[in-house]
């Protein structure tokens, strides 16, 4: 703990948190979507000042004897428009960067993880063999999946002292709206994307009262372990 910890990037830049939203992701892929962590990048950071590169979080989930990519994207904002914005644009950096896929592809191949989730030798070796730099990546594009998460300050959230169905349905809606605006804005900036439609898209919007009482809190625990 005290190792990772110190990789930790505690900064005051206006993505301080980002961090939190990584973790908070990982656990939503493995908890949720009972994925396999191949590449747990908040563990593969060059150093403590840089954010994961590429993907904020790649997995692969099994189903039916077969298995897909989930390269995640996370952001930890005040202004949720603003967390949107931002998430289209990484998104779509990524999507538009044949070289950052087949890096994230290769690592996942080279790295001992695979090997050791208890899968079998015949589905291992689909997997390598499918992500392998020789295999063109609009075989490819049918199994990714992009995870967004985009955990935000949410003045609803902030106001409400219990969870009311005057609440839940409020939220509802709120988020109705913004998936809506979500997918617009992708939508707009992305279909030329070769083989776009074949990408499986996941938006997840996190509410919380106050940004900076948890993400304080979490950089006083993760300053405990640092020592």
């Amino acid at each position: 703990m005290k190792e990772s910890a110190k990789n930790l990037r505690i900064s005051e830049d206006s993505g301080k948190g980002s961090e939190l939203c990584e973790i908070l992701l990982y656990g939503i892929m493995k908890d949720h979507y009972s994925a396999l962590p191949v590449v747990p990048k908040i563990f593969y950071k060059q150093n403590s000042q840089d954010n994961a590169k590429g993907a904020d979080s790649v997995h692969i989930v099994i189903k039916d004897n077969d298995f897909s990519l989930w390269f995640g994207e996370a952001k930890f904002y005040l202004d949720i428009d603003r967390a949107i914005t931002s998430a289209v644009d990484s998104v779509d950096a990524f999507l538009r960067s044949d070289d950052q896929i087949k890096k994230e592809n290769s690592i996942i191949t080279s790295v001992s993880d695979i090997d050791q989730m208890g899968l079998s030798d015949e589905l291992v070796k689909q997997i390598k063999s499918t992500l392998n730099g020789k295999n063109s990546l609009d075989n490819i594009k049918p199994k990714i999946n992009i995870p967004i998460l985009l955990l935000y300050e949410c003045n609803i959230t902030n106001k409400a002292n219990e969870f009311t169905n005057e609440y839940k349905n409020r939220i509802i809606s709120f988020h109705k709206e913004k998936a809506n605006q979500y997918f617009k804005k992708q939508i707009g900036k992305m279909h030329s994307i070769f083989k776009y439609s074949d990408i499986q898209f996941h938006l997840i919007l996190f509410p919380v009262p106050n940004k900076d009482t948890i993400v304080d809190a979490f950089l006083e625990e993760a300053n405990h372990y640092r020592g």
